[in-house]
């Protein structure tokens, strides 16, 4: 696991300005609105993630193969820094990148039939793997609809080439929990990953036994990482919402979320931080989205002994390609104009953020 130097914070609340966009402001750097982490107590320690949503790094193979994501990395002669070149200075400048991985990286393998309708089926080679480590992402959940979808020794596969790069993946699937901790900083984060549909109580009592696992193995910092809602919708739906506050009630400090394709509302329960989803990042699941809007989300989570003190956040609005034209795959920062765009749209549809989402770090509303 590598550890990366903490983003400083980025000046006022809600300006926008190219060392915002860039995430460069200086180390150490308080934020202006007087966030958590600048009045940090003694002995107490301040992290920064980031949290990227749906990554395809391959194709499925019924799609145009010549403007497919392996077309555009083998005219880019295979550069394993291709996809992230435009975040990675992002990415690369906090202390863990959290993504979500969803799709199989081997060879072997046959189609599975899901049984549900579901007729993509996504794989790309184990050496796209190598992505992953140039762009700075350290973790990956793999509880998906997409990383099973060539059965479980290519699931196998798939684990193993996410950890030949040192990504740590994690999440349920196959029947089988593999929690992650990262350890950044001396700070402990306990990841888990649960592709659910349902509030039922099963999937309730999962949640319980993923936060209290974490907490045993000494995790002060708890976030699951959710795939669940409806594609192409902006809201979430009741089971979303539901879920995201039983496992802040449970004892989850944020909650994360992917699978709709595009962003959804953010919000905060008992002062802690809901992202419903994220929408696409390098998405090799569509070659050219009507919607390319995404987003970086950034945590600096400030923790002391076992307990979370303060949780600062900013949001850096992307666009899944370096080009409005068609995918490319190269997810990208907006300018200012389009920032302006999406942290406003953001805003209109999080009403209980208060209009904090912002470019710049500012502290989750306490209510």
């Amino acid at each position: 696991m590598e550890v990366r130097a903490r983003l400083g914070a980025v000046g006022a609340a809600v300006v926008i300005g190219a060392a915002a966009l860039a995430g460069c402001a200086a180390p150490g750097a308080g934020t202006a609105a007087g966030g958590s982490s600048s009045a940090r107590p003694a002995g107490a320690a301040a992290i920064t993630l980031s949290f990227i949503g749906d990554n395809i790094l391959g194709t499925d193979d019924r799609f145009d193969a010549g403007t497919s994501l392996p077309a555009r990395w083998a005219a880019a002669g295979h550069d394993p820094a291709y996809f992230f070149r435009n975040v990675a200075p992002i990415l690369r400048a906090d202390d863990l990148t959290v993504a979500n991985v969803e799709v199989v990286l081997s060879e072997r393998g046959q189609k599975v039939d899901k049984g549900t309708g579901e007729f993509y089926h996504f794989r790309g080679s184990p050496a796209l793997a190598e992505s992953l480590r140039a762009g700075g992402i350290e973790a990956a959940t793999v509880a998906n609809n997409h990383t099973g979808d060539y059965g479980p020794d290519a699931y196998g596969d798939t684990l193993a080439a996410l950890r030949g790069v040192g990504t740590a993946p994690f999440g349920d699937a196959f029947g089988a929990e593999n929690d992650h901790i990262a350890e950044v900083k001396g700070v402990k984060v306990g990841l888990f990953g649960m592709m659910t549909w349902l509030d039922s109580p099963e999937n309730r009592s999962s949640i319980e036994g993923h936060v209290r696992r974490l907490r045993e193995r000494g995790a002060q910092i708890v976030i699951p990482f959710m795939h669940w809602g409806i594609e192409s919708q902006h809201v979430p739906y009741a089971v979303q919402t539901a879920l995201a506050q039983h496992a802040i009630d449970a004892g989850a400090d944020i909650v994360i979320g992917s699978h709709p394709h595009v962003l959804q509302s953010m919000a905060q329960y008992k002062g802690r931080l809901i992202v419903y989803s994220l929408g696409n990042f390098s998405f090799g699941g569509n070659n050219n989205p009507a919607d390319k809007r995404s987003m970086i989300v950034q945590t600096r989570v400030t923790v002391a002994g076992p307990t979370v003190t303060g949780v600062d956040y900013r949001i850096v609005p992307t666009r899944v390609s370096s080009t409005a034209d068609y995918n490319d795959f190269v997810p990208t920062p907006y300018g200012p104009a389009e920032t302006s765009e999406v942290l406003a749209f953001m805003n209109s549809i999080s009403p209980t953020l208060h209009g904090t989402i912002g470019a710049a770090f500012v502290p989750v509303p306490a209510s």
